[in-house]
């Protein structure tokens, strides 16, 4: 047996979007099972996003503390952002959002996962990237507003990290990924074997 998420759509026999925001809405598709009953399946349509695990010489990881009110509570996170054009370069979204909220650059790129945020509730697909060789953003610092304006910004130990997601006192989905992808690419076949960060993500379809 291979251990491989497989493409597979089900049959659809009605869809309505009951709701639109600014950036995401809700569908509701009436979705045929496999005993021929129809039943409503309501989740939400992201665009998807992108995150970066930036690893500096010293062993550390930019993270960020910023307030998420959906959970009502303040998270260290790595930085992250939408792909806010359908289509979009992900290296490119991630090399913009590195720069807009930790005011960094980086050299040398690589796709530490792929993942799917809540696949029973929403077709948010993530790309997780590993960013090295790190050095300090040319320019001036991009203004914050809203929840980034209180943002806090540091650098921690991977290890201190890894420590927190499994002691359950770290929540973020992209930085437990990133955190526990590349500890276990550090103990096996190392950061080289990683896939380029120009790999194809049939998820989200982008233009080289």
């Amino acid at each position: 047996m291979t251990v491989k998420d497989a493409r597979e759509e089900w049959r659809v026999t009605g869809t309505a979007m009951p709701f639109r925001g600014n950036k995401t809405g809700v569908r509701t598709d009436q979705v045929v099972m496999p005993d021929g009953a129809v039943v409503s399946r309501d989740y939400q349509v992201h665009p998807g996003s992108v995150a970066i695990l930036a690893l500096d010489e010293d062993g550390r990881v930019v993270v960020l503390r910023q307030y998420r009110h959906p959970v009502r509570q303040k998270l260290w996170e790595i930085p992250a952002g939408l792909l806010d054009v359908e289509g979009e370069n992900p290296l490119h979204a991630a090399q913009r959002e590195l720069y807009e909220e930790a005011h960094v650059k980086a050299e040398d790129w690589r796709v530490l996962a792929d993942i799917y945020t809540s696949p029973g509730g929403s077709d948010e697909a993530v790309r997780v990237f590993l960013a090295r060789d790190l050095g300090e953003a040319e320019g001036e610092r991009f203004e914050v507003s809203e929840e980034e304006a209180d943002m806090e910004l540091a650098r921690v130990p991977l290890g201190e990290l890894a420590r927190g997601v499994l002691a359950g006192e770290l929540h973020n989905s992209c930085l437990s990924v990133g955190v526990l992808a590349l500890t276990a690419a550090l103990a096996g076949d190392g950061l080289d074997a990683l896939r380029p960060a120009d790999a194809p993500w049939p998820a989200r379809p982008f233009t080289p």
